[in-house]
């Protein structure tokens, strides 16, 4: 989502949409934590090789992707919302 649409919605739409990014947030950091984990494994097991890194790839996807995360608090903050 743009900042632009952020600046359209309501107080209220703000903070609903807040909550549904929370649960985003941990369900992303369980998907991180288990892609860590099996990065771990396969290096433990086989040795480092292209399936070690593979999972991390998706972490870095994951991580990269919080631009409307930022962009949303930013807005809250603006408008004085908790």
């Amino acid at each position: 989502m743009k900042g632009k649409e952020f600046t359209e919605l309501s107080d209220q739409e703000l903070l609903d949409k807040r909550k549904k990014l929370k649960s985003v947030f941990i369900l992303n950091a369980l998907i991180i934590g288990v892609f860590i984990g099996i990065a771990a494994y396969s290096a433990i097991k086989n040795g480092v090789a292209f399936f070690t890194f593979f999972p991390l790839i998706f972490v870095f996807l994951l991580v990269k992707n919080r631009t409307d995360d930022k962009e949303l608090e930013q807005e809250i903050k603006s408008r004085n919302l908790k």
